[in-house]
């Protein structure tokens, strides 16, 4: 064994390696260098990896964008084909399939009735989900979680299992009030909440259990009563997630078919039931004109919500 002194540093020999101390209580200038070195090797190492790493997330999710973006693209590039027999490539372009749409009383009838509907749904679905998260989270009671699973529980049931449930539960109704529900507007309005309350329960809950409960406390002490606390300061911290909920409930009841199908009557045929009657005689491409126009419908209600409330916060 044997030592060398360089530059403020002891080198040992010691079984055929060196090892290095420290001398002073300063660093030593070549063991530093030689960690610094090791160090930026690595970070060179490191540096390529991630890189590329970086680039195959972004491939993965242009194509996942690609993937949901394409038949909407190709929806509407089939709007404007100028043949009532789709072929490709296309001989021309035309309006005149927008025309056929705006022009059909069925589609008229159906857009007006699907609006109102959703309209309706969403707000009536909005109260009522309110009101359930605010029970289920601040007054929780013995059968409270049974009862949220009850309520989430239309989420996974499949839509045309609840539009037979519904349907035989309105029979039995009309048979003991002596009236009909199932075809009225009633009936799918009933129907068009059940769907939608889970939504709005499954959001407003999640917004709660992130909002600061001292909050509402500071403004009970200071005097105010507990429904004016809720309505001033528990309410608009709710305000991202009531807008999410109704622009939820909005979507699923405009788009809503399976559930429909069983509760639609004489008169009261949504938009969805349109179509798809439609389609049994005529395989023109009308249909596509009457999808780009959902498609741009409800793509200005997005954006005109997420402009005043960002949607990407809450969901």
């Amino acid at each position: 064994m044997y030592e060398v002194h360089v530059s403020g540093c002891f080198f040992r020999r010691r079984s055929g390696r060196l090892q290095a101390a420290r001398a002073y209580r300063g660093r030593c200038p070549v063991t530093a260098a030689l960690a610094d070195r090791r160090v930026g090797a690595k970070r060179r190492a490191v540096l390529p990896a991630r890189r590329l790493a970086t680039f195959a997330w972004r491939v993965l999710l242009t194509l996942v964008y690609a993937f949901i973006l394409c038949p909407l693209v190709f929806v509407v590039w089939l709007s404007f084909f100028r043949d009532a027999i789709i072929s490709f490539p296309p001989h021309g372009y035309t309006l005149s399939w927008y025309l056929n749409a705006w022009s059909n009383p069925a589609f008229a009838d159906g857009f007006v009735l699907s609006v109102k509907l959703a309209a309706v749904s969403s707000a009536a679905s909005v109260a009522l989900g309110v009101l359930a998260a605010l029970g289920l989270r601040r007054f929780p009671f013995r059968g409270s979680r049974a009862a949220g699973v009850l309520l989430l529980a239309p989420l996974v049931v499949p839509g045309i299992v609840s539009g037979v449930a519904l349907y035989l539960f309105y029979l039995r109704l009309s048979d003991a009030l002596g009236f009909d529900i199932a075809g009225t507007t009633a009936g799918l309005v009933g129907a068009h909440v059940c769907l939608t309350v889970p939504w709005t329960v499954r959001l407003v809950s999640a917004s709660l259990e992130g909002l600061d409960a001292t909050i509402e406390e500071a403004a009970r002490n200071l005097g105010a009563s507990a429904v004016r606390a809720f309505w001033r300061v528990t309410l608009p911290m709710l305000r991202p997630a009531i807008v999410a909920s109704a622009l939820f409930s909005f979507i699923i009841s405009f788009e809503n078919l399976d559930v429909s199908l069983l509760l639609v009557g004489p008169g009261n045929t949504t938009l969805p039931i349109a179509i798809m009657q439609y389609l049994e005689f005529n395989l023109d491409p009308t249909i596509a004109a009457v999808a780009s126009m959902q498609i741009l419908l409800l793509g200005i209600v997005m954006l005109v919500t997420d402009r005043f409330v960002k949607i990407s916060k809450v969901v």
